[in-house]
């Protein structure tokens, strides 16, 4: 496996991201302090910034497979399994999704499960699944 990346973003309700990374995405938890947490986000070091008065850049789309992917966003490759059980967590949460799991670029190289929703701070979370872990990079 390669070396975990890490992410660090600003928020400004840090105890409601909180809850959704551990409760709703099943993160845990790693250090903290009043006004930043980490979280062990599927092996990679996520870190939640509280920044009162914070304004989030618009997020744009672009076009991609017949739907408007939002820019920018952060997720992670899964196991096909581990994917599917997660869009179902997810749907049994009624998390709203700005694009449904699917199937990208079916019948193509890097053919694709993938979903997008957002977080209660509107990050946008992209997580994806190949049925061929090679052909993460295929073109």
């Amino acid at each position: 496996m390669p070396n975990p990346f890490h992410l660090a973003i600003p928020v400004q309700n840090l105890e409601l991201c909180r809850n959704f990374y551990l409760t709703v995405l099943g993160c845990t938890e790693g250090r903290s302090s009043d006004h930043w947490v980490d979280f062990n986000f599927f092996g990679h070091q996520l870190v939640l910034h509280q920044k009162q008065g914070f304004v989030k850049p618009e997020i744009v789309s672009n076009p991609v497979d017949g739907h408007d992917v939002p820019v920018p966003h952060f997720g992670v490759v899964l196991d096909w399994n581990d994917w599917e059980k997660l869009a179902e967590r997810l749907a049994n949460a009624q998390i709203q999704f700005e694009i449904e799991p699917y199937i990208r670029f079916k019948g193509l190289a890097g053919e694709q499960g993938t979903f997008f929703f957002y977080d209660p701070e509107g990050n946008a979370l992209e997580f994806k699944a190949f049925k061929n872990q090679e052909q993460l990079f295929s073109r």
